[in-house]
């Protein structure tokens, strides 16, 4: 073969692959674009929350009335707002702490033991996850409405730990799974009992996942209206009562308890970064 000849065989062979990557290059622009707009549709309602929550509303915060800061130091003088966040702050926490701790047992006896249905179990857990908010509201009351149980916080409580504890066991599941059981055989060999060895080995790897677990639960628990809406009688959450004021336009006040929320979550997180950030640099340093 000539040199001429290989030259030609040379471009027949990239020519395909250089037109590919020329039509990859004018449309490279379009995922970017979309994920773009994705991100400005999702934060257009959070833009809105925080926008509105310096509004100088009198009774509707509908239309814009101007800036005021009024609602940001007097966040308690719209009715029932304070109550109801307290409520769900309450409800929250609670539903939270024992569906965590039932919820961590679950997933540990899962993994770790072996006895009769435990299949089975490991299916139904998964059935208030599965099933509609509608269906497992309006069952729950029909089940307290039945055994002559009055709604109000307690029925609220106990209808918000029975679904967390599904995503309670199945988020400390994954993180019991992949634990290296010769680190707690190691521990026993050092003599150390049972309870040193799930105290000083097992829990603290087992802390990771269990805090996600509980932010998980709190975040539904606090967020949840529909479970809520059918079993909490004349107890009012901050879900609720958003809802009930929706339809003459939310407070203003509510929008700066969801606004400090969010800010709070965001504080949180970065806090939460910059000090995994400060231990991967002293164990860089160390190594």
């Amino acid at each position: 073969m000539t040199l001429q000849e290989g030259a030609v065989l040379a471009d027949a062979v990239t020519a395909p692959k250089s037109r590919r990557r020329g039509r990859i290059g004018r449309t490279s622009w379009i995922l970017p674009s979309y994920t773009t707009l994705a991100l400005v549709f999702l934060l257009i309602p959070i833009v809105y929350t925080i926008v509105f929550s310096f509004n100088n509303s009198i009774k509707s915060n509908i239309s814009w009335r101007g800036f005021t800061l009024d609602k940001w130091l007097n966040v308690c003088s719209a009715q029932n707002v304070c109550q109801a966040f307290g409520n769900s702050l309450l409800i929250g926490g609670v539903a939270t702490v024992v569906a965590t701790t039932l919820g961590t047992m679950i997933a540990i006896a899962l993994v770790r033991y072996r006895f009769r249905f435990r299949a089975a179990i490991s299916l139904l857990l998964f059935l208030p996850m599965a099933t509609p908010e509608v269906v497992l509201g309006s069952g729950l009351a029909s089940e307290f409405l039945g055994a002559g149980v009055e709604p109000g916080l307690l029925t609220i409580m106990i209808a918000h730990i029975m679904f967390c504890i599904s995503f309670v066991v199945v988020t400390v599941k994954a993180r019991v799974s992949s634990l290296d059981p010769a680190l707690e055989e190691a521990g026993r060999d050092l003599y150390g009992s049972p309870g040193q060895v799930f105290l000083r080995i097992t829990f603290p790897l087992l802390l990771p996942g269990i805090i996600a677990a509980a932010l998980l639960s709190f975040a539904l628990s606090f967020d949840d209206f529909i479970i809520t809406y059918f079993n909490s009688g004349s107890v009012q959450t901050f879900p609720t009562f958003v809802y009930v004021s929706a339809a003459r336009g939310i407070p203003a006040e509510a929008n700066v308890i969801a606004s400090a929320v969010f800010f709070i979550a965001i504080v949180i997180v970065i806090t939460q970064q910059l000090a995994a950030a400060v231990r991967r640099r002293r164990l860089a340093r160390t190594a």
